[in-house]
């Protein structure tokens, strides 16, 4: 299969579009010269126009995360460019407006994001899908201070869902704990005997989905944790980690590990270490083509994850319309003509479903309007949902997504399972 370069995906997207100068009465760089009612009297906010809205986006498109970091662009683009080919998007105010893409480099390098996030802030009406917990993180001080939306954000740290602690923010995808929990009740189930290792990010990241698993398996007397141990988000190996892991003879590895590289070398090592556990993996280093495959998974009894979104590549979604439908945008308007090997493509697609139903009940073209329409979302089936998972933005404390179903690789695909084994 052609392998698809994120860095030349990267140097496209860039150059989307110029930046809107918008020099309407009373609107600033700063979302409090917008009205605050969220009435029609109010002056627009930056990055809107009664013909069109610009989004921001800062996201790796070079470096280690740079594959699914350039998925959280292209998902968007190709969602949106399909819009704008039919027409654009009719907004609660009555205007049809054509929605744009400005999207810049931080090389999941949190000063760049920052940097990135200042470039922006005043061309673009909100910011959204970008990858990252340690990127998101820098500028979202920044964000609150500004008041200007950093929303549906590729990040499971449950501070951009608190909305006391992040009122211009709020998640996409399940918090880590919601993933690592439902990985852990799933190998609760099981009757057996077991020996845990752990291997986790030295992060926010890393043990929130420690943290997840261990409240699910707590009081299971046939489970027991063994080993554990962390690396650092800029290591360029964990060999040694898998050495030492391996030693304890665990069966099953929990791998709360978001570098793709790493994630491909942990498993090729453990392989010839003749260390073969089930393992765990988080939904986002879970790619059947890049990260499985390549790093011969199928010599596991099993690779389990957790998803809300249908991947193009498992048979079972092989004639899916939704799959049909969002592949052809992906394509055409996304920059991306190969077959996505992240779930970062679809989960942004879903990002631009979900503002765009946002844009629909926004009452007026300021952030203010657009944060009140957008917390008032519930049950709605994005396209390429799995079933038994929605987007709900009504719940304080929990991403747009907060419900997963759990999986277990097929040698191509995934599928859903409901017992450990």
């Amino acid at each position: 299969m052609k392998r698809h370069s994120p860095a030349r995906t990267a140097f496209r997207v860039v150059a989307v579009a110029s930046a809107l100068a918008l020099t309407l009465a009373g609107c600033g760089g700063r979302g409090t010269n917008a009205a605050t009612s969220g009435g029609s009297g109010g002056a627009s906010s930056p990055g809107i126009t009664d013909t069109t809205l610009t989004l921001g986006i800062t996201t790796p498109l070079s470096g280690a995360t740079a594959g699914p970091g350039a998925c959280t662009v292209a998902g968007v683009k190709a969602y949106f460019g399909a819009k704008n080919a039919q027409g654009g998007v009719k907004f609660g105010d009555g205007k049809t407006r054509k929605v744009e893409i400005k999207a810049l480099d931080d090389t999941y390098d949190p000063q760049k994001a920052k940097a990135n996030y200042d470039q922006l802030k005043g061309d673009v009406f909100a910011m959204t899908a970008g990858l990252g917990t340690p990127t998101n993180r820098a500028w979202r001080q920044a964000a609150i201070a500004d008041e200007v939306p950093q929303v549906l954000i590729m990040t499971g740290d449950p501070i951009f869902s608190d909305k006391k602690e992040s009122p211009w923010q709020l998640g996409f995808v399940p918090k880590y704990q919601n993933e690592g929990e439902a990985m852990g009740k799933l190998l609760a189930s099981s009757s057996g005997q077991h020996k845990v290792a752990i291997l986790s990010q030295n992060d926010d990241y890393g043990k929130g989905y420690v943290e997840g698993f261990k409240s699910a398996i707590q009081g299971k007397s046939n489970i027991q944790v063994v080993k554990e141990l962390t690396y650092e988000a800029t290591d360029t190996s964990v060999d040694a980690q898998i050495t030492e892991l391996a030693s304890s003879g665990a069966d099953v590895f929990f791998n709360a590990m978001s570098v793709t590289p790493l994630a491909i070398a942990a498993l090729q090592k453990a392989q010839q270490l003749n260390w073969k556990p089930s393992w765990f993996l988080p939904s986002n280093t879970s790619s059947p083509v890049a990260i499985l495959g390549p790093g011969g998974a199928t010599a596991y009894p099993g690779i389990y994850s957790v998803a809300f979104s249908k991947a193009p590549q498992s048979p079972a979604f092989a004639s899916d319309q939704d799959v049909q439908t969002y592949l052809a945008a992906l394509k055409q308007y996304g920059d991306y003509p190969d077959p996505p090997e992240f779930p970062h493509c679809q989960w942004s697609y879903m990002v631009g479903a979900t503002l765009d139903q946002a844009f629909q009940k926004m009452s007026a073209p300021t952030r203010d309007a657009f944060m009140k329409a957008l917390r008032s979302i519930k049950d709605f089936q994005a396209p390429l949902m799995l079933p038994g998972t929605s987007v709900n933005t009504t719940q304080d404390g929990q991403p747009a997504v907060s419900t997963v179903v759990v999986q277990k690789y097929n040698g191509k695909g995934y599928d859903t399972v409901q017992n450990f084994g």
